[in-house]
Order: C-alpha cells, then sequence, then structure tokens
C-alpha cells in the first residue's frame, strides 16, 4: 500500500509556483533547489515533480523516466555545486529521511545534497 501524499505540502506548492525558490538546475522529472536553513556551505534539495512521499515510495513507484531524470540531475547539481568526486572535487553527502523516526520534515521524497566542509561522521556509534 502506497502512503498517502498531501498536495498541500511545501514541496509540492513550490511545483506548482505558489511558493518561490532559489533554483539551481531542474529537468522534465526533477527540481533542485537551495535550502532556506542551510546547515552546509552546498545545501540543495532535489525532489521528483511527482507525488512520492518518500525513497521507497519513489523507488517503488516512480517510472524508469522520472527515476533516471532524477538521478541525473541529482549529478549536475554536485558538479555545478563543485562537490563531484567525478569533477575531482572533495565530496559531499546525500541524505534522505523518511517517516517519523528518520525525520522527514516535509512529506515529499526529497534528497539533501550536503557539501563544502569535512561533514564529520552520519550518527553515533552505540555502545
Amino acid at each position: 500500500m502506497r502512503p498517502t501524499y498531501d498536495d498541500d505540502n511545501i514541496f509540492a506548492r513550490i511545483l506548482r509556483g505558489e511558493i518561490p525558490n532559489d533554483t539551481v538546475a531542474e529537468n522534465e522529472h526533477a527540481l533542485a533547489f537551495r535550502d532556506i536553513s542551510p546547515k552546509t556551505p552546498v545545501h540543495v534539495l532535489v525532489i521528483p515533480k511527482g507525488r512520492y512521499v518518500s525513497f521507497d515510495d519513489f523507488a517503488a513507484n516512480a517510472s524508469e523516466a522520472e527515476i533516471t531524470g532524477f538521478m541525473r540531475l541529482c549529478a549536475q547539481v554536485c558538479a555545478a555545486e563543485g562537490v563531484s568526486l567525478a569533477e575531482d572535487k572533495p565530496g559531499f553527502r546525500a541524505i534522505t529521511n523518511a517517516g517519523p523516526h528518520g525525520v522527514q520534515e516535509v512529506p515529499h521524497f526529497h534528497l539533501h545534497i550536503m557539501g563544502g566542509q569535512p561533514m564529520g561522521p552520519m550518527i553515533s556509534l552505540r555502545d
């Protein structure tokens, strides 16, 4: 069963042009824009244009063209923002959150591309 999509979430409203954004890149299937509260020098969100709640929803239900378009836009953003290993740059972190345990704040699948500084450990190790 697919999760219920909220058409009034902020990313849906951005996609409809109701809320402005600082667009970094766009293609037929995805939009990339700067985070309004960046945590690192490079902090770009990439969202699919389709109605997907989470990474697993997108991976299971998006078309091949949507998945390819989304992933290609992610690579384009990494290169444009100067963090791509393919461009011999120092790297980045790509994060997606899902549901309450993943601390997902907006119920529309999105990938954070973060970099421009050393990131440190992702999580604290358990004892």
